[in-house]
Parts: structure tokens; C-alpha cells; sequence
């Protein structure tokens, strides 16, 4: 589970810098880079993230374990597309029986696989970074959020990492019971499946009861509500996203430069 608490060192350059500027920073870098499919933009912008993550005082063990789902679902999506993709233009790298891998579908997994980690790692860095308290603090200051919303996702950040200790709480419940899949994948399987939809059942009765304190608190009165905590959005947050802007347009130059570039309309 990705978690949600900071672990950056508190001092670090980027890492003071205010929630909503390094929300949009990571924003504005993940949507130019959807625009291009070849795998060399999105490449050069990893190498660009991973460059910069001491400046915003990560190490890159604890980067290495917030990402861990993603490099799981990276690799998934890889091997899918490998093995089930339709087009196998190209030439041809490797034949076993039906299974054929082609210079044309290893290109296409591998640019889908490196945009989606590019365009994730900037949420990961920010999270990461942020307290869940000053990102709903600075959403509802600086970007004028409803105080409501800002409120809800703080909620949210809140809760997400009960939902791990609620599943252990389920399988040791169905373990008491006798409840046990044993060595069988199928059994194992709809175990699974039972156990998430106990969790999701569970994860909206508790979004409900919170929605009806919320409202019972007046988030949805519409009235002036003051905050304890000032969030400055200063000159050195424009910088950052602007140079997030550059550095996504400079992935995108390299591209085109190399001749790799390939627009994802048109």
C-alpha cells in the first residue's frame, strides 16, 4: 500500500514548498507527457524525477517501497500486452508455438509501461511530501477548494491506511471461523473475492457516516469558515511549476529531436 504520510526530510528545497503547488506541478508534468506514445519522452522524464528526488528529501529505498504497486502493475501490463496485443508489426524477436513478440509490440508495451510510471511517480514524490492536514489547508486557501471537498480528501488520505488493518481483521475473523482456502487457487480466489467485497462494503458505510457528520458540522452551509493554519503561496511555488512545465516540455524536445516522437492524436 502506498502510504500517505510525509517521509521527506523536512528541510529539503521541494519539500517546503506549498501542497498545491507541487499538486499542480506534478499535474502539469504528467499531462504533457500523455501527449507523446514512444517510450523515449516518458523515459527521459523518469531519469529527470529520479534525479530531483533529493531535493525533495526522499531517499530512494523509500521511493522503491512507496512505488512497489506500481512496478507490480507495470510489469503485469508489460507481460499483457506482450502476449495479447494485436499488432505484430516488426521484426520479429522471439517465436514459441502461438506466442510471437515482435520489435513493434515490445516498443508499444514499453512506451505504455514507462508513460504510466512517469506520469504516476509525480503523485507518489508529492504525497510523499505533503502532510494530508496542509494539502485540505492549502486546497481550500490558495485554490479556493469547496471546504467541504477539501475536508472529504483529507477524510479519505485519513482512512486509506485502515483499509490494510480492516483486511487483516477480515481474514483473521474468516481463519476463527474456519474459513480457509488451503492450498486450492480457486478457493483462494473467491476467498479474495469475498474479503474485498466485505472490505468495499464496509469502506461505504463508513464514507456514508461520515458524509452525515460533515453535514451535520455545516461543510455544506456555504458559510465563511476560518483556518488555523496559513498556507503563503509564494514566488518559489510559481517556479516550481513552471519549471515542472519545462522539464516536461524538455522530455517531449528530446523526442522529437531523436525522431521518436509520436503524437498520441494524430
Amino acid at each position: 500500500m502506498i502510504g500517505l504520510e510525509p517521509v521527506a526530510t523536512p528541510g529539503a528545497p521541494l519539500a517546503r514548498r506549498n501542497p498545491v503547488a507541487k499538486l499542480a506541478a506534478g499535474l502539469v508534468f504528467s499531462f504533457l507527457l500523455v501527449a507523446s506514445l514512444d517510450p523515449v519522452a516518458p523515459a527521459v522524464a523518469i531519469a529527470m524525477e529520479l534525479a530531483l528526488l533529493p531535493l525533495f528529501g526522499i531517499r530512494y529505498r523509500v521511493l522503491a517501497r512507496r512505488a512497489l504497486p506500481l512496478l507490480a502493475g507495470a510489469v503485469g501490463i508489460l507481460v499483457t500486452l506482450v502476449l495479447f496485443a494485436a499488432d505484430r508489426s516488426g521484426r520479429v524477436l522471439w517465436e514459441a508455438g502461438p506466442l510471437l513478440v515482435t520489435s513493434g509490440v515490445l516498443v508499444t508495451a514499453l512506451g505504455l509501461v514507462l508513460r504510466m510510471l512517469a506520469v504516476a511517480l509525480p503523485g507518489v514524490i508529492v504525497f510523499a511530501t505533503t502532510d494530508p492536514t496542509d494539502l485540505a489547508d492549502a486546497l481550500v486557501q490558495n485554490a479556493k477548494a469547496p471546504a467541504r471537498f477539501a475536508i472529504g480528501a483529507l477524510a479519505a488520505f485519513r482512512l486509506v491506511p485502515l483499509l490494510g488493518q480492516e483486511w487483516q481483521m477480515l481474514t483473521m475473523a474468516r481463519r476463527a471461523r474456519g474459513v480457509d482456502a488451503g492450498r486450492n487457487p480457486l478457493a483462494r480466489l473467491r476467498l479474495f473475492a469475498a474479503t474485498a467485497f466485505a472490505l468495499l462494503v464496509g469502506a461505504i458505510r463508513r464514507g456514508t457516516r461520515l458524509a452525515v457528520a460533515m453535514d451535520a458540522r455545516g461543510f455544506d452551509a456555504g458559510t465563511p469558515r476560518t483556518v488555523a493554519r496559513r498556507q503563503v503561496f509564494r514566488p518559489a511555488d510559481w517556479l516550481l511549476v513552471a519549471g515542472a512545465a519545462a522539464l516536461a516540455g524538455s522530455a517531449l524536445a528530446v523526442s522529437v529531436a531523436l525522431g521518436t516522437f509520436r503524437p498520441l492524436i494524430g
